[in-house]
């Protein structure tokens, strides 16, 4: 696992490093529906515990999650503040693809 947690790496490279693992993005995907506790979001998931708690603590340590106490519980929910960060950066690209699209598009009209 990639050390995202630490402060020598910036911000948007933690969320970038953190949404780079798949079972990452199904925890994002699983908390945009709503929080949940540890146990529910290890339940989903065909490895340990612990291993899903690591995956916790690098979204965490990413401020794409927060954790709240509930009882004996920890609670989590998304944060999706980070994500509309790299949404913004990522955006700078679609004018890119935009472009190659529609060159696509007019090669494939203009074909017999």
């Amino acid at each position: 696992m990639v050390a995202t947690h630490s402060k020598s790496v910036p911000q948007k490279d933690r969320v970038f490093l953190s949404i780079a693992d798949p079972s990452r993005r199904r925890i994002l995907d699983m908390l945009a529906q709503g929080e949940r506790p540890v146990r529910r979001i290890a339940e989903q998931f065909a490895m340990s515990r612990p291993a899903v708690i690591k995956h916790l603590r690098v979204l965490r340590a990413a401020n794409l999650i927060s954790v709240r106490r509930r009882g004996r519980e920890s609670i989590h929910s998304l944060n999706p503040a980070p994500l509309k960060r790299v949404h913004g950066w990522l955006s700078k690209f679609e004018g890119f693809w935009d472009e190659k699209l529609e060159n696509l598009k007019q090669q494939v009209e203009k074909e017999p």
